[in-house]
């Protein structure tokens, strides 16, 4: 196992996850909620199949494109996404 690998996704996925709607969701799903652990299967499930999904695109498309261009492209698409977040009107 690439150890390596590991960590940094680890650590990637746990940050970009703080603090967002999905957590948030978890969090008010769960303070209603009769049985805690429902909602946390159900979180992780979630988690784990939006994850399966991105990972068999990403591998998908690393047939076509190359995986620098691809990171390059997902920089941009977040930088853009910042931007955007940063100038829209009405907040």
């Amino acid at each position: 196992m690439d150890w390596k690998l590991f960590g940094a996704t680890f650590v990637a996925i746990f940050v970009a996850e703080l603090g967002d709607k999905t957590q948030l969701a978890a969090l008010s799903l769960s303070a209603g909620a009769s049985s805690k652990w429902v909602v946390f299967a159900a979180c992780a499930l979630a988690l784990v199949a939006s994850s399966a999904i991105a990972v068999a695109l990403g591998e998908g498309l690393s047939r076509f494109v190359s995986p620098l261009w691809l990171r390059r492209a997902a920089g941009a698409i977040f930088v853009v996404m910042g931007v955007l977040y940063l100038v829209k009107k009405g907040d």
